[in-house]
């Protein structure tokens, strides 16, 4: 069932990328995340309602609780910060894949923290994943998002080193909370931080910042990251869940903005990147069929 909700997860995902590239296009980054985590916050209301009228003060373990989920905040918050600052400079063709890298730094800490164990198919799904990543970097290289100049492609990097971090930790919290209480109130405290974050950006860059401009895609980024979460949450929860095959097949919502890259927005050097997304589906097919075994 778990391998169920994380395919569920990487739908949601898929489109989730789709909404923010859409949200971001001329758009205030800072106020798009904002509103991003009002919406996320309202969406998971009323699991904070009911706790609240039940007499619960929080997610359970007192304050300890608070703080391993205000932790989790944090770190999704920064990895946010810098990929909606990716994904609004980078062709969709380019930003998905990169981070579809995520796993592999995963895996690396599954197999130290978790002891977790992988068998001879799945190794090979992950060789496969890294010559996908190799790809991608020549790839990029070629329409003019080197490393040694783009910026971008580095917060496209640092986002997804933050995203691993965050699976890795979710697999821990997984084992202390329920996840519908690890999704309300992380969402309530990103709410705080961001619309902090904002009040102190709008007092610095008062001139200078990009102007926002609603878009209603703005409500599908938090829709479709809020059903993505959900059912990425539950998967963890499911007992003999592996984080590392999760997270592998959660990256196969590439697909989604890269088709959409390719058909809507007419992004370059297509061939190259369906040879790269093939081999990344190829990774993700061998992952899934070795848990199965």
């Amino acid at each position: 069932m778990w391998i169920i909700f994380a395919l569920v997860s990487a739908v949601g995902l898929g489109f989730y990328d789709v909404m923010k590239k859409i949200s971001l296009k001329d758009n205030n980054v800072p106020l798009v995340l904002w509103f991003n985590t009002l919406f996320g916050t309202l969406l998971m209301s009323p699991v904070l309602v009911e706790c609240i009228a039940h007499g619960g003060t929080g997610p359970g373990e007192g304050m300890t609780g608070h703080l391993l989920i205000a932790t989790k905040s944090v770190i999704v918050l920064s990895s946010w910060i810098l990929g909606y600052f990716a994904i609004k400079h980078l062709p969709l063709t380019i930003q998905g894949p990169i981070n579809a890298s995520r796993p592999v730094m995963v895996l690396v800490g599954a197999l130290l923290i978790f002891g977790e164990q992988l068998n001879f198919i799945q190794w090979c799904g992950i060789l496969l994943g890294f010559a996908s990543l190799f790809m991608i970097g020549r790839v990029g290289s070629k329409e003019g998002f080197s490393f040694k100049h783009s910026k971008w492609l580095w917060m496209s990097v640092g986002a997804t080193a933050l995203g691993a971090v965050s699976a890795l930790y979710d697999k821990y919290l997984m084992t202390r909370f329920e996840p519908l209480m690890v999704q309300s109130w992380y969402s309530l405290y990103q709410l705080a931080m961001m619309s902090v974050a904002v009040l102190i950006l709008r007092r610095l860059h008062k001139q200078s910042s990009t102007p926002f401009h609603w878009k209603w895609a703005i409500v599908g980024i938090s829709v479709f990251l809020t059903g993505a979460d959900l059912a990425y949450f539950y998967s963890l929860s499911e007992a003999g869940s592996m984080i590392s095959i999760v997270s592998m097949i959660r990256r196969g919502s590439v697909l989604i903005p890269f088709f959409y890259g390719v058909l809507v927005l007419h992004e370059k050097n297509i061939k190259t990147k369906l040879v790269d997304l093939g081999i990344l589906l190829v990774s993700l097919a061998l992952l899934v069929i070795g848990s199965e075994v």
